[in-house]
């Protein structure tokens, strides 16, 4: 795990929006996250990208969903969507604030 950890840290991909508009992205901050989730520091992780366990999550139910096909799993898919964008945004606006 340590290797992968260490593959991870070093390939970092950069973020354009941010290196040509001088401003994070919506999505920066979730390799680090990742890496730090991978680490064992669930509260950094958090601190960092807070979407990133709910998207872990609707990522796991569409897996299951996919081989399971649930009744109105497409539905819950749906709100985790939305849960997910609310969360995005909020957490993008705050930054930016």
């Amino acid at each position: 795990m340590d290797k992968i950890i260490a593959f991870l840290e070093d390939n970092l991909l950069s973020c354009s929006w941010k290196q040509y508009l001088g401003q994070e992205c919506m999505g920066c901050g979730m390799q680090r996250a990742i890496i730090l989730l991978l680490k064992g520091d669930f509260i950094g992780s958090f601190k960092m990208y807070p979407a990133l366990y709910t998207l872990i999550i609707m990522f796991v139910f569409l897996a299951f969903h996919l081989k399971f096909d649930y009744k109105k799993g497409h539905l819950i898919l749906r709100y985790l969507f939305i849960v997910n964008v609310i969360i995005i945004l909020v957490n993008y606006l705050i930054k930016i604030i």
